[in-house]
């Protein structure tokens, strides 16, 4: 994901979707490197909820039995972008749990590169988002198993909730692999709620608007479930839903 320091344009697979007038007041954007030492453990959290425009480039180097949990809220922005650079070394394990919560004319985006070198290392990511108005969320994400890599254990879940129609969701889940003895998947899924489930909820006596509210709630929450800092994660995730809502 390494980007000249010329501004980027449509061209670069990694901004196809990007708001490139808000990116170039914010470029070039400085890497975060974060070096996670043999058998230590350590966490982040990203948690973008206000104006303007914003960029994060954060560069994760996992030592051999590392571990590192990462989790993104991001809601509020006129742009937001957060891209997200993983190697894997022998036994590490990485998480990503992620969401977008986009309304208006706001461009939010998540861009993910988690290449695996060593032997029988694991990494997750799940990516919730949700989109109002004519707002757009983006999830590029790419997987690579490097040759020798054998025993990784590898996968994405994607999935994005259209509120309005003029939203637009888009999602690029990739895997590439070079090694055998390997365990990758990914899912990705575009949609609006599901209208069986909201009729059950109101025929439990919720209106339609506690209903779409709980439906919601339940859709982000599988980003923060097992974080550090859940309970925080997930509370300012509902004031932002509620602000979309």
């Amino acid at each position: 994901m390494n980007v000249a320091m010329t501004l980027p344009t449509r061209k670069h697979e990694d901004f196809r979707y990007s708001d490139l007038a808000a990116l170039e007041s914010v470029w070039p954007i400085p890497t975060q490197e974060i070096v996670v030492a043999d058998g230590a453990s350590d966490t982040l959290q990203i948690v973008e909820t206000g104006a303007g425009a914003v960029a994060r480039h954060v560069s994760i180097t996992l030592g051999k039995g590392a571990k590192f949990d990462l989790r993104i809220l991001s809601g509020g922005p006129s742009y937001g972008r957060i891209a997200i650079d993983v190697r894997l070394a022998d036994d590490a394990d990485f998480t990503l749990g992620a969401a977008q919560l986009a309304a208006g004319a706001e461009t939010l985006e998540i861009v993910t590169e988690v290449t695996h070198t060593g032997l029988n290392a694991t990494s997750a990511q799940i990516v919730r988002t949700v989109l109002a108005g004519k707002s757009v969320g983006t999830y590029l994400g790419r997987i690579a198993v490097a040759r020798g890599a054998d025993g990784t254990d590898a996968g994405q879940s994607v999935r994005a909730m259209l509120l309005e129609r003029t939203a637009t969701a888009n999602a690029r889940p990739e895997l590439e692999i070079y090694a055998d003895d390997v365990k990758a998947a990914h899912g990705c899924a575009v949609g609006e709620l599901d209208a069986q489930g909201l009729f059950y909820l109101m025929s439990r006596g919720l209106t339609p608007a506690q209903a779409k509210r709980l439906m919601l709630q339940a859709f982000i929450a599988e980003a923060f479930t097992g974080a550090p800092d859940e309970a925080t994660l997930s509370a300012a995730a509902l004031a932002r839903l509620e602000a979309i809502l």
